[in-house]
């Protein structure tokens, strides 16, 4: 009797072994392939599972196996390959694979529902109905007509049948006759076709030259080049490439934001055959998208962090654009590194993988300097643009409005009067960060985080950006019944308030998750400040990431001092990367750009380091020190966390899971904690995380499969629940 091992989606890491379903012959079974999906009972519901292996051995008895329902899938929707990155990535980050091969499918085949291929509802004639002469079924002119109409070409889509009054009663009519047969009409083939490259410059050339002599194959590139280098036209030349080979190119972005200006440009490239698959999409959109990219119809796909795990027919390059940014690590559920996993399915699929930034990670360029990966460099602006000119803005003394002080007010005024645009950024949403009573010393915190209540004035409301709690703004402080009501410190919304006051002839743009929601939102904010008539922009990262404004002139960071000091070992790197891509917004095009860092300490090393040196020597100084202290990239870093509503008993646990691991681990691996997470409450629960630091990968992945076993082995109850995050990016 064979036995079906199946992933199932839960938070069990283990397969489960059921026999075949009932109606299918033992000859079929044995050529199942890894990957079809299969309906199981499984508990007290009916889940989709996906089949790992035909064995005949099973560690329990085979009476106690239950038998799948239904198979859903004769063969694989995803290749082999595929299959086997989701195996290497439920390893690599100790997470159950059945959650793991759940990302790979959409909604729909996630749920067990059938796969529809794209296509239109269409009719054709069958093998008898195509033996009959013309004008037959006379004694019904509706059929006749039908019959006709078929007659005339191989395949009709249904709605022709609509347009000419015949309905789906009388082909249904047709069909039990068996005359005809339902079919799918494929959809136009959209097949990109490249326009001309733009003209490299010599800097490109060498780096085009480099990328086409790579041998065909796996190999990992690292593209380091300056804010405005011209990466994507480098992006762009590689895809046309692969397209001539007839292949498929993979583009993972960071952001949402990002996509419409990333698609417009792709579009006037190469026209159609183009997938986008992002969580702002619909599911029906999505699986339009996913099912375009695992045909083969769209040879291009562009995505966020989920599309690394999009089926490809044929794989030819995948490019990962701003490969430093945090946004590429899931830090929930399934906690992966799209940027890594990028990689390793390059490894797989024999293609080339390109890593693109102007602020690489520390890891990537270790591994370059390593010789893992190839270095490309670009350290000119493309064109005639030039780097901007960076400058600290002493705060001391000075008098704010809004954050602003009377310097920057004068520049951003001179900017717009000359026909120019301004940036400010200020990574704070909001009006301000903290409502208190001026009488008594109220705080407004949140009731299930260990965190303050931001005050959201136009909304007149109070919101936790970390659990997502709102309430309204109070009249009075419901402690001493006071009116004194103090707004302390500084959003995006106080800023812009200040800045209509201040600019009432110019418009401000406000660029934050609050002020861009809507599926078109940010692509018609990037239109309406490409048309280039002054105006200021006042936002949050989200304005700092990729994109193009050509007409600013003048960049602004209103509180560089909350970049300047975290308990992060990554702080520095990450202060380093946000004020260089900030600062990369600036002179994009023939006009000289500047920046403006306002800040309490001038003096800073850090500051002082970015506005001497360039963020390629600051990266491997940064680089340097990691090493010295045997700290990513140089070693790996584990994290284990507990959630529980009762802080003792989540310490307490991995306090019993450090215990049971510290004898066995891998030589050259130390445990640190275990230690409060630094929020320690989080939407009711209380963190804890115990940290393990080892020597390389190998010790690492030894270390990790040790600590999930034993902390399996624990008894955990009373609402405890644990996670294991390989490689984290929060930790202090």
């Amino acid at each position: 009797m064979s036995v079906l091992r199946l992933a199932i989606a839960s938070p069990l890491r283990r397969p489960f072994d059921y026999l075949p379903p009932p109606d299918m012959e033992p000859a079929q079974v044995i050529t199942l392939q890894p990957g079809v999906r299969l309906r199981v009972p499984f508990g007290s519901r009916e889940v989709t599972g996906y089949l790992l292996a035909v064995t005949r051995d099973s560690e329990l008895e085979l009476s106690a196996l239950k038998p799948a329902l239904t198979l859903l899938d004769p063969v694989p929707l995803v290749d082999a390959r595929l299959l086997e990155l989701c195996l290497w990535s439920a390893d690599y980050y100790q997470h159950p694979v059945g959650e793991v091969m759940s990302a790979l499918f959409p909604r729909a085949l996630r749920e067990g529902r059938n796969h529809q291929e794209a296509g239109e509802t269409a009719w054709r004639l069958s093998i008898h109905g195509q033996g009959l002469p013309a004008g037959a079924l006379s004694r019904s002119p509706r059929q006749a007509q039908a019959l006709a109409l078929l007659q005339q070409g191989d395949t009709v889509a249904a709605r022709r049948f609509r347009e000419k009054g015949i309905s789906n009663a009388i082909l249904a009519k047709l069909r039990e006759k068996g005359l005809v047969e339902n079919c799918l009409l494929p959809p136009p083939a959209e097949r990109p076709e490249p326009g001309p490259g733009l003209d490299l410059n010599p800097e490109q050339s060498t780096v085009m030259a480099d990328l086409r002599r790579s041998p065909r194959g796996f190999s990992c590139h690292l593209l380091e080049g300056v804010t405005g280098s011209g990466k994507t036209e480098i992006y762009l030349q590689l895809i046309a490439d692969c397209l001539e080979r007839d292949q498929q190119a993979l583009v993972l972005i960071p952001e949402i934001g990002l996509t419409p200006q990333t698609l417009e440009r792709f579009r006037q490239r190469f026209g159609g055959g183009i997938a986008v698959l992002h969580s702002g999409l619909s599911d029906a959109r999505r699986y339009e998208a996913w099912e375009a990219a695992r045909s083969g119809r769209a040879r291009i796909v562009i995505g966020t962090r989920s599309a690394v795990f999009t089926p490809l027919e044929n794989a030819g390059l995948i490019i990962v654009d701003e490969e430093h940014d945090s946004s590429y690590k899931q830090q929930d559920g399934f906690r992966y590194s799209a940027r890594d996993v990028a990689v390793k399915r390059g490894q797989l699929s024999a293609c080339p993988v390109l890593l693109g930034s102007a602020t690489p990670s520390l890891e990537s360029i270790h591994n370059a300097l390593a010789g893992r990966y190839q270095l490309h460099r670009l350290t000119r602006r493309a064109g005639s643009a030039r780097l901007p000119t960076l400058s600290a803005l002493d705060l001391r003394r000075q008098e704010l409005r809004a954050g602003l002080s009377p310097p920057l007010i004068e520049a951003v005024g001179e900017t717009l009067r000359s026909g120019q645009q301004a940036l400010l950024f200020l990574n704070r949403r909001g009006y301000a960060p903290t409502l208190q009573c001026h009488d008594c010393g109220w705080i407004a915190e949140c009731m299930a985080c260990d965190a303050r209540l931001t005050v959201h004035r136009r909304q007149r409301r109070l919101r936790c950006h970390h659990c997502g709690a709102a309430r309204r703004l109070p009249p009075e402080c419901p402690d001493c019944m006071s009116q004194s009501l103090l707004v302390t410190g500084l959003g995006t919304e106080q800023s812009e308030e200040f800045l209509r006051q201040q600019f009432k002839q110019w418009p401000v743009f406000r660029v934050d998750s609050d002020s861009m929601q809507g599926r078109g939102a940010m692509q018609a904010l990037v239109e309406e400040i490409n048309r280039g008539q002054p105006c200021v922009l006042l936002g949050t990262q989200m304005l700092t990431k990729g994109h193009h404004f050509p007409g600013v002139a003048l960049v602004a960071v209103i509180d560089t001092d909350a970049l300047l000091f975290s308990p992060d070992f990554r702080g520095e790197e990450r202060m380093a990367q946000l004020l260089t891509q900030v600062a990369g917004r600036a002179g994009r095009s023939d006009q000289p750009g500047r920046v403006i860092l306002q800040t309490h300490y001038p003096d800073h090393p850090a500051l002082q380091g970015l506005l001497r040196h360039s963020y390629q020597e600051l990266a491997r100084e940064m680089l340097e020190r990691r090493r010295a202290a045997g700290l990513p990239p140089a070693g790996q870093l584990l994290m284990v966390r507990s959630d529980c509503a009762d802080a003792g008993r989540g310490e307490g646990f991995l306090q019993r899971l450090r215990e049971a691991a510290a004898e066995a681990l891998p030589r050259g691996c130390n445990l640190i904690g275990p230690l409060p997470s630094p929020m320690q409450r989080r939407a009711g629960k209380f963190r804890s995380q115990l940290l393990l630091t080892a020597p390389g990968r190998r010790e690492g992945q030894a270390a990790a499969r040790l600590l999930v076993q034993q902390a399996e082995a624990l008894p955990a109850g009373g609402g405890l629940k644990w996670s294991i995050d390989v490689d984290p990016t929060d930790v202090f």
